[in-house]
């Protein structure tokens, strides 16, 4: 009786220790469950430091300009944090070059995301570069893409997943402008020669459509691979229609041999230009007494604007000279706009930024100029829910439904006889 009564004080002694134990660990689960929905909340309220990754052809047939798109990038970093950066946190940076290969840029851009950890990338420069990249590694990961230069055509039809934007037009848009310009040059049968890339064909086609649809004019295209050492057989196939002048569409090592030998050669003496020509290396090399005169066309801006005059003050202030390339200005609006996306955001994914950048371009919205002071506001102002108008140094950027923007300018410029660049209007769209 006596063992009976003592293995039944065990079994009630067991179960109530069982009992306390369950009682405790989910005490303890209900504790910790707590606790992971605590930090949780903190961490979606201020999300950890927003890193943004530059990428461009810093060395390469693109490198001047590649590297003074750099300093855009950079300028428009240093703003954002002396505005008090964003998230109360200065944004930090990482920068990657693609030696204007496609391969290099996809392999870069796997480093800056995945080692790197950026969470959006300004970039590429070449529309090549950008379409493999887009398709390869940040549309596949959700990793918002700004291109400040990348106009062809095949990135607004892009295996994206919406997360590729350009912060220059559609060279459909560009192509016509290029074609009107012939025309007013006095010329109806020219000879084009063009990079044979994704920039290059879709530039070539806009152009050409346009020049014979609205103009009536007559075109021979030729295509040119990089890297050759000659390309007098493709100017020669150029000449088949006798053509009045070339329309040269080509980077600028490139470019360089092709003035030089229809020059030497005889074959041409008037050239009209696309953007990739806009290059002091360009005319130094071949020299005012051959260019002087000679026009292009290139990525304008907003003629006279507060926030364009406010950011050429800061650029010269900033680097000691003022900027001479195309793209300089549109790098550093991409990286603006990150910023006021990422704080209207209020984190740091990639799908939440990209949502709403097509929130912060285009009125109605708070104005925020290329200008410290007018950046803190902004910030302030996107973390608070605020629609946003950003009307960057180069132009308003306000995204359709491809990432293209809806509007924008065409830069005209030409060289001097002595040997400089001089812009001479734009034409808006």
């Amino acid at each position: 009786m006596r063992l009976i009564s003592f293995l039944c004080l065990l079994v009630v002694t067991a179960l109530l220790v069982a009992c306390g134990s369950e009682s405790e660990s989910q005490q303890a689960q209900a504790q910790a469950a707590g606790q992971s929905t605590d930090q949780s909340i903190q961490q979606s309220a201020e999300p950890g430091p927003l890193k943004i990754a530059f990428l461009g052809d810093l060395t390469g047939g693109l490198a001047e300009i590649g590297v003074e798109m750099r300093d855009g990038f950079l300028l428009a970093i240093k703003h954002i944090n002396a505005a008090g950066g964003v998230f109360g946190q200065p944004v930090e940076f990482v920068i990657g070059d693609t030696n204007t290969d496609p391969t290099i840029a996809v392999e870069e851009a796997r480093r800056m995301i995945e080692i790197e950890g950026a969470h959006v990338i300004v970039g590429a420069h070449s529309s090549t570069n950008s379409l493999a990249v887009a398709e390869s590694i940040t549309g596949p990961a959700g990793i918002p893409q700004i291109s400040p230069a990348s106009s062809s055509p095949q990135l607004a039809v892009a295996a994206d997943n919406d997360f590729l934007f350009r912060a220059t037009l559609n060279d459909k848009v560009q192509g016509p402008a290029l074609a009107q310009l012939v025309d007013e040059q006095g010329y109806a049968n020219v000879g084009v020669i063009y990079r044979d890339d994704a920039w290059g064909q879709g530039i070539a086609d806009s152009f050409a459509e346009a020049f014979v649809e609205t103009w009536g004019g007559q075109v021979v295209m030729v295509a040119v691979a990089p890297q050759q050492t000659t390309y007098l057989s493709e100017i020669q196939q150029s000449l088949e229609n006798q053509p009045e002048a070339l329309v040269m569409l080509a980077y600028v090592p490139e470019g360089t041999i092709i003035l030089r030998e229809s020059i030497e050669n005889g074959l041409y003496e008037r050239f009209v230009f696309g953007p990739t020509s806009r290059n002091p290396g360009l005319i130094n090399a071949i020299g005012g007494a051959h260019l002087g005169g000679m026009h292009g066309t290139a990525p304008g801006t907003a003629p006279g604007t507060e926030s364009a005059l406010l950011w050429e003050s800061s650029f010269i202030d900033e680097y000691d000279r003022p900027y001479g390339f195309p793209y300089t200005k549109q790098a550093y609006d991409a990286t603006i706009a990150f910023a006021l996306a990422a704080a209207a955001a209020g984190s740091t994914d990639g799908a939440a930024i990209r949502d709403q950048l097509r929130r912060i371009g285009g009125a109605p919205g708070k104005v925020v100029l290329a200008d410290i002071g007018s950046i803190r506001l902004g910030l302030e102002a996107a973390r608070d829910g605020e629609d946003i108008d950003y009307e960057g140094a180069a132009q308003t950027l306000e995204w359709d439904e491809n990432g293209d923007l809806a509007s924008g300018f065409v830069g005209i410029w030409r060289f001097t006889s002595a040997g400089g660049i001089e812009d001479t209007g734009v034409i808006p769209y």
